[in-house]
């Protein structure tokens, strides 16, 4: 059963789809893009010692803080104004980073992308395997003994296509451990986890994936929440002794505005962390446990959705922060050409499959939806396939080779994805396409 109103469509079994046909569809999200979390503010500190002079010069109260880590999420009290207070707080020397904790958001429901009706064989059958190369690609690697955390709006646990192909997850919007998609079809965010993580396990299908909800039924977060999701993601279990994370995080979720303190986490869980003797950023003892867990694995590779403004100068984070181990990923149409939707710039590092992409809903059913967050899983499930077929390799590697084995784009100078050379291990000649000229 689907509806159509304010040009969102979603296909959803009975009775969820009933919700559509009494026009709840569409509502518009309950924040605005960039918009920051009222009077919260986080920080980076050189050390955890330095926190209780900076509360009460600055008449901050502490909200959490991250594990052992000198970063912390402080409340700005009565009227005083956030932004001010980040820029008093960016004066301090003991303060590596000040900033607001911004909304995140998938994509698709801050720019109000269309779905359509699916069905379990246009989601098995459609362009984007062909345009991967999944055939040839399954013949070396289905991602064995790979886990991928799926950071977003939650994960219908029960959906007959994702049967076995599940971990134990985590809530961190409600703080529970169901990390099922909630809400209805009225709200924004609705099936966008579920159709991230069909993506993965169509691409990667012996791969294990561990839904992890940090979006809610309005597809909104923060960036604090972001941030504590990732950390888990790479070590549930708190124990950093243990090889219990996932080798890939799919990230179908930005912000235009940059989050510094987002950019150090994701560091810390590629295992991208400086020498403290150079870089005095992770100085602090309360970084030891990441360095052990570093130096037990090595850590993610995070892969991003570059957002749906189809802008060159419009940037979305995380996926625009550089860092080590991340991939930046628009999409691309069946034409082999840059959708319109999709962001562009030299900041993103290549594009995947992401217009009319079919995957699964909430209920068992199945539907079709454009954007960078289909992109995006697409991509972690050949890191997935990567991984699995050659372990040893490091986040910065499997980036490396990913890049350098994708195909070239028509009428751009991004390329696109290709599991198959990317298996292969070896470098494009510059005449190979991956599948089909432009057209």
């Amino acid at each position: 059963m689907s509806s159509c109103l304010n040009r969102i469509c979603i296909t959803l079994p009975w009775p969820a789809g009933l919700l559509a046909l009494l026009g709840l569809v569409g509502m518009a999200p309950a924040h605005a893009a960039g918009e920051a979390v009222p009077s919260e503010v986080l920080v980076q500190l050189t050390s955890g010692d330095a926190l209780p002079p900076l509360l009460a010069r600055h008449g901050l109260t502490l909200l959490s803080r991250f594990g052992a880590r000198p970063i912390f999420r402080l409340g700005v009290a009565g009227l005083d104004d956030a932004d001010t207070k980040v820029e008093a707080l960016e004066l301090e020397p003991s303060v590596l980073r000040a900033e607001r904790n911004h909304v995140q958001r998938s994509p698709e429901a801050r720019r109000n992308l269309v779905w359509a009706i699916g069905t379990p064989s246009a989601y098995t059958a459609q362009w984007a395997p062909q345009a991967l190369r999944l055939t040839a690609a399954h013949a070396r690697s289905r991602g064995a003994g790979v886990r991928v955390a799926v950071l977003d709006s939650g994960v219908d646990i029960r959906h007959p296509a994702l049967a076995g192909r599940l971990l134990p997850g985590r809530d961190f919007v409600d703080l529970d451990a169901d990390p099922s998609e909630a809400g209805t079809a009225a709200d924004a965010g609705y099936g966008h986890g579920t159709h991230v993580a069909g993506l993965v396990a169509l691409v990667a299908p012996d791969a294990r994936l561990v839904p992890l909800r940090v979006l809610d039924a309005g597809g909104a977060g923060n960036a604090w929440v972001l941030a504590e999701a990732l950390l888990y993601a790479v070590d549930p279990d708190g124990n950093p002794a243990t090889a219990d994370g996932a080798h890939v995080i799919n990230l179908s979720l930005g912000t235009p505005s940059r989050t510094r303190i987002l950019d150090s986490v994701a560091e810390l869980a590629a295992c991208a962390l400086p020498d403290p003797a150079v870089d005095p950023v992770f100085a602090d003892p309360g970084y030891n446990a990441d360095r052990e867990r570093c130096a037990a694995a090595s850590g993610a590779v995070i892969v991003a959705a570059a957002g749906n403004d189809g802008s060159a100068t419009v940037r979305e984070y995380p996926a625009a922060e550089s860092v080590y181990g991340m991939l930046a990923v628009t999409a691309s149409t069946a034409q082999r050409r840059l959708a319109g939707f999709a962001n562009r710039g030299s900041w993103v590092d290549l594009a995947a499959p992401g217009d009319g992409i079919t995957s699964t809903l909430p209920g068992g059913g199945f539907g079709t939806w454009s954007g960078t967050s289909m992109a995006a899983p697409l991509v972690a499930g050949v890191a997935a396939l990567v991984r699995a077929a050659a372990p040893a390799l490091a986040p910065r590697a499997v980036v490396r080779r990913i890049l350098r084995t994708a195909a070239p784009l028509c009428g751009t100078d991004l390329q696109q994805v290709d599991a198959a050379q990317a298996l292969a291990g070896s470098e494009r000649d510059g005449d190979g396409d991956g599948g089909g000229g432009c057209r």
